[in-house]
C-alpha cells in the first residue's frame, strides 16, 4: 500500500491504495464517483474515459504509481468547464442517449477533442472519437451533438 495525494475536480484528496490500482477504481470505490464507469477494463471502450491534465485518458488503465501529480478531471466536474457545458447541452438537445452508461466517456472525449480542436470536421470527430463504443450506436447522434458544440460560442 501506499499513500497518493490526488487533485481530482479542483479538490486534493488522500488515497491509501496499492501502486498498481487503476484511477478508474479509486474514483469509484475509494472516492464514490460513479460517474465514470467500467466497461471493458482494457481500454477498448471509452467508458472510464477520464481527463489527467487535460488529456482524454482510460482510467482503467492508469495505475496510481503513474498519476504523480497530474491534476484529474471527471464528468463530475464537466458542468462547471465551459466546454464541458456546451458539450452536455449539446448531448440533451440531440437526445443523444439511449442507455446513457458509455455517455460519460463519451461527453468527455468529446471535451478533450473540442479543446484540442474547436471547430472539427467530420473527419476529426471520428478520429478523435474513435475507441469510444456506444453500444445503442448512437454514433450519428453524438456526431451531431459535438457539431453543434462546436458552433462558435
Amino acid at each position: 500500500m501506499a499513500n497518493y495525494t490526488l487533485t481530482v475536480n479542483g479538490r486534493q484528496t488522500e488515497v491509501d491504495v496499492d501502486p498498481g490500482t487503476p484511477l478508474l477504481w479509486v474514483l469509484r470505490e475509494h472516492l464514490k464517483m460513479t460517474g465514470t464507469k467500467y466497461g471493458c477494463g482494457v481500454g477498448a471502450c471509452g467508458a472510464c474515459t477520464v481527463h489527467v491534465a487535460g488529456v482524454a485518458t482510460r482510467s482503467c488503465l492508469l495505475p496510481m504509481s503513474l498519476i504523480g501529480s497530474r491534476p484529474v478531471a471527471t464528468i463530475e466536474t464537466m458542468a462547471s468547464d465551459p466546454v464541458g457545458r456546451v458539450v452536455q447541452d449539446a448531448w440533451v438537445a440531440t437526445d443523444v442517449v439511449q442507455c446513457g452508461y458509455c455517455q460519460s466517456g463519451q461527453i468527455m472525449t468529446a471535451v478533450a477533442l473540442l479543446k484540442t480542436v474547436p471547430k472539427p470536421t467530420d473527419a476529426q470527430i471520428e478520429q478523435g472519437m474513435g475507441g469510444n463504443i456506444c453500444r445503442c450506436g448512437t454514433y450519428v447522434r453524438i456526431r451531431e451533438a459535438i457539431l453543434k458544440a462546436s458552433v462558435p460560442r
